[in-house]
């Protein structure tokens, strides 16, 4: 793929997902703002466009390794990866970090006062995605898996309680924004999960899970975001709804 000034970041991280390396490197955001050109991405974050150009060709130089392009999937089976790796993380790591969180800030808070706040922000952000993710699994996911199969049989589809599908997706798209900023900031008062001299085991292995839920976060957004949105947009426009 080419890379230009003009080139989406997000097409960028779709195309090979190590190029989000380059972007965390430099704290662009490419999940929930991956709509970007990569010249409006390299003045907001005040580095050379030409430099982030280089950096982003010699990633696309390595060898591919694992990388999944998962444009070439079919919208169904995004769906179920979504729910069955990104969604069930979620599930199982938001009450293991829970009470790791309250430990560490019960014994070390006094310190480090940046813990209170940190924790705010991740309960906050585990109620707000807990909701997002049952909604999406309850409502926008079966009618984008309606629409495949309207397509494959080459019939109408039904429109959906909720309208149009850009309804929802633009709501999911604002929360996603939300989460991005809450987890941004997590990063932030952590210093990149920087653990203090006094840190212990605790402190240390929920640094680390932190660290990991907002990488999962990330590609998360992405996929949905600069994906699986889209796609769903472009084909209920291709589809004729039924009467």
């Amino acid at each position: 793929m080419e890379i230009t000034r003009d080139s989406i970041i997000g097409d960028l991280v779709s195309d090979n997902y190590k190029s989000a390396d380059v972007f965390n490197n430099h704290k662009i955001d490419f999940c929930c703002q991956g709509n970007r050109s990569l010249q409006d991405a390299a003045t907001e974050a005040k580095i050379e466009v030409d430099n982030l150009i280089s950096e982003l060709k010699e990633i696309q130089n390595e060898p591919s390794g694992d990388h999944i392009d998962y444009r070439q999937w079919p919208m169904d089976l995004i769906v179920d990866y979504i729910e069955k790796k990104h969604h069930r993380y979620v599930e199982k790591q938001i009450p293991v970090i829970k009470p790791m969180l309250e430990k560490i800030t019960q014994v070390h808070g006094g310190q480090h006062p940046e813990l209170h706040r940190i924790k705010e922000l991740f309960d906050k952000t585990a109620g707000e995605m807990t909701m997002h993710m049952k909604r999406e699994e309850l409502t926008l996911f079966p009618h984008i898996k309606r629409l495949v199969k309207a397509k494959e049989s080459n019939q109408p589809f039904k429109r959906a309680a909720f309208g149009e599908v850009e309804k929802p997706i633009a709501k999911f798209m604002e929360e996603h924004e939300d989460d991005g900023l809450r987890f941004r900031e997590i990063n932030d008062l952590s210093k990149g999960y920087t653990l203090p001299e006094d840190a212990c085991n605790s402190y240390t292995v929920t640094y680390k899970w932190l660290q990991e839920f907002e990488q999962d976060l990330h590609r998360h957004i992405h996929i949905e975001n600069n994906i699986l949105f889209p796609s769903a947009i472009k084909l209920e426009n291709e589809l004729t709804p039924a009467e």
